[in-house]
């Protein structure tokens, strides 16, 4: 991948880089581009908590739940360089906490984010809009056990694929996405080609497990401006 430099007519190679060289930080930096920018991963998802922690019996938080286009919850868990040996129970705690939230409780998880993260807003209104409806009761919102999990690291471990390609075989949808940073020459803050030059850049790729390489092509890219 390369940088657009237009006052000079040049490309910049971007190597990739780790998050740590980069000082980038897994909550205040990748949770926040993909909660800008969830389509990153390759589809179209609507963000509608971070930090969630509204589990009874238990403090524990998960880092980004999200809503697909068919209406199914969405458990994002964010790593850097590494995804450890642990994220995928943490994921399954996690999916199977939200796996009983009905209308009413995603309609209100999401109005808290709205009003905390974003401003304000009409949560059934923005529901609508997004999962193209005009009423919310036309669509089934996290149905049976049609809940997702999402990894994302730079690199994963054994333990990880081999516990998401079991889930897979089984019928529950999961998948890796490898997030690694980019960096144009000596510069930590490079621009995505022709972007603006305030941005470090995070290009993420569907992991295909199956095969223990990259899927074809890339899931997405993202930048955020630090």
């Amino acid at each position: 991948m390369f940088r657009v430099d237009r006052s000079q007519n040049r490309l910049s190679r971007l190597t990739q880089k780790r998050f740590s060289d980069l000082n980038l930080r897994e909550r205040g930096h990748l949770q926040e581009w993909l909660a800008n920018q969830p389509d990153a991963l390759g589809e179209e998802l609507l963000i509608i908590q971070k930090e969630f922690d509204g589990f009874e019996e238990t403090r524990e938080r998960l880092d980004l739940l999200a809503l697909d286009k068919e209406g199914n919850l969405v458990v994002i868990e964010n790593k850097l360089d590494d995804s450890g040996r642990d994220v995928t129970w943490q994921a399954l705690k996690y999916t199977a906490y939200v796996s009983g939230l009905n209308r009413t409780q995603i309609v209100d998880i999401y109005q808290q984010y709205l009003d905390r993260f974003c401003g304000g807003g009409n949560a059934v209104a923005r529901l609508c809009e997004f999962l193209e409806v005009e009423d919310l009761a036309e669509i089934s919102l996290n149905r049976d056990n049609d809940q997702r999990m999402f990894f994302i690291a730079a690199n994963f471990r054994r333990e990880v694929t081999a516990t998401v390609l079991w889930l897979l075989s089984r019928g529950i949808e999961a998948k890796c996405f490898r997030g690694h940073p980019l960096h144009a020459g000596g510069r930590t803050d490079h621009r995505h080609p022709a972007d603006h030059p305030d941005a470090r850049s995070c290009g993420f790729h569907d992991l295909d497990v199956e095969q223990g390489r990259r899927g074809e092509g890339r899931a997405g890219h993202a930048e955020a401006p630090l």
